[in-house]
Parts: structure tokens; C-alpha cells; sequence
């Protein structure tokens, strides 16, 4: 466990921990960061590759601006949305790859599962 996340921790160091997992836990803010990976985009292209409604979507991204997560940008009649915080990908990557392996490693226990259950016929 890394010095920042330690059992000596109180509610007011770790509500800021909580609440950035919070808004990482709406599948649609991780469509969102994922559009924006490669390039910048307006409200229309994000829209148009996420299947977002503009409600929808307008809110989500006012929660992912708010956490510093992507930061907004006036262009003319339009504004760009762009990631803000990079390292949001390797968290993400991180997560990921963990539960790839939890679901390798279920699938080989449900195989030896199932091995036995043909031994019994």
C-alpha cells in the first residue's frame, strides 16, 4: 500500500479518493474520457461517437470538468472538451488488465470445474 493510502487515513483524506472514484464510476464519463483520448472534440462529435444524448451528455461532461479530469475550451460557436489529466489512463489500463486476469482466472477454475463434472459420466 502506497504512503498516501495508509489505515491511519480519516474520512477527510479519504473523501477526496472516494469521490474521484465516484465519478469514474459512470460508464458513460469512461466513454467520454475514451473519445477524448485521441483528440479533442466539440459537444456534437462526443455526442455522435458515444450515442449520448445533449442532456445527458452536457452533464456528464460539467462532472468530468468539475473533477479536472478534462478541461473545456471556447473555439468560435463551438467548445472542444480535452483531457486534462492523462494519468486517468494508466488507471484506468491498471483496472483493467486487473480484471482481465480475474476473469482468466475464473475461466481456468470454471475448466477444471467443468473436467470434473465429466469424470462423473
Amino acid at each position: 500500500m502506497s504512503k498516501t493510502l495508509s489505515p491511519k487515513n480519516t474520512s477527510e483524506v479519504l473523501a477526496p479518493v472516494a469521490e474521484y472514484f465516484k465519478v469514474l464510476s459512470e460508464t458513460s464519463r469512461l466513454q467520454i474520457l475514451s473519445c477524448l483520448r485521441t483528440r479533442p472534440m466539440n459537444v456534437t462529435e462526443i455526442g455522435e461517437a458515444t450515442g449520448l444524448g445533449q442532456a445527458n451528455l452536457s452533464k456528464h461532461l460539467k462532472v468530468l470538468t468539475q473533477a479536472g479530469l478534462i478541461s473545456r475550451q471556447p473555439k468560435g460557436v463551438s467548445v472542444y472538451y480535452a483531457i486534462s489529466d492523462p494519468v486517468i489512463f494508466d488507471l484506468c489500463e491498471l483496472v483493467c488488465d486487473r480484471i482481465g486476469n480475474q476473469i482468466q482466472k475464473r475461466a481456468k477454475e470454471f475448466e477444471q470445474i467443468k473436467g470434473l463434472s465429466t469424470l462423473k459420466k
